[in-house]
């Protein structure tokens, strides 16, 4: 059965009265079972839209070569030219990756890309993504992309049955951390193999607080 309403918004209504001197972070936690991780089949990786931004903003850094540099220059918070990547050294891409939340890639220069940013961006899955929309052909329109990409969020278990995912912020209604928490867990549920088979536990805490449990 799905998540019942009635106790997520109680629990909603509990977590957000848990004040501190900060905004805190609403986190989804949900515990999987009767997974073999070790099967491709069985591991949870995909993106998902939430209807509402759960409030941090999310930085995106484009590597394109010069046909798509104004155009990115426009929407991105950061450009690296393709004339640049054999400049960079590894500790600039480790600090890249650790500013940037998401890559896009132009599609027609992606082994360009690969050879410069995947032995640092790889490891941490932050390679540009199709599955993202963050592969893009040269001159495509990026504005819309960097709004979608505010509402997305990656939802993995690849090696632990376990997710944990920021859905939402103490700053946001109430009513939006309840429809974006249902949103992500009935979309960890349509990933599932055997989908609420497979869920053990969920539980809904913010930042500073003890988990509330909801199923």
């Amino acid at each position: 059965m799905a998540l019942d309403e009635k106790k997520l918004k109680e629990a909603v209504q509990s977590l957000h009265k848990h004040k501190v001197k900060f905004s805190q972070s609403y986190d989804l936690l949900v515990s999987l079972k009767d997974l073999n991780l070790k099967n491709p089949d069985d591991q949870v990786e995909f993106f998902t839209q939430l209807p509402v931004s759960p409030g941090k903003k999310i930085s995106v850094c484009a590597l394109v070569g010069p046909e798509m540099v104004d155009e990115a220059k426009s929407a991105m918070d950061k450009v690296v030219r393709q004339s640049e990547f054999g400049k960079l050294q590894k500790t600039d891409v480790k600090k890249l990756a650790k500013e940037y939340d998401y890559f896009v890639g132009q599609a027609n220069i992606m082994p360009k890309i690969a050879q410069s940013f995947g032995r640092v961006l790889g490891p941490k899955g932050k390679m540009p993504n199709p599955k993202a929309g963050c592969i893009v052909p040269p001159k495509a329109p990026l504005k819309p992309l960097v709004d979608r990409l505010q509402k997305t969020v990656k939802i993995s278990a690849r090696k632990i049955p376990n997710i944990q995912i920021r859905v939402a912020s103490q700053a946001m209604k109430e009513e939006e951390v309840v429809k974006n928490v249902l949103t992500v867990y009935d979309q960890i549920v349509h990933h599932l193999p055997r989908e609420e088979n497979n869920v053990r536990s969920v539980f809904l805490k913010v930042t500073m607080s003890a988990p509330v449990k909801l199923k």
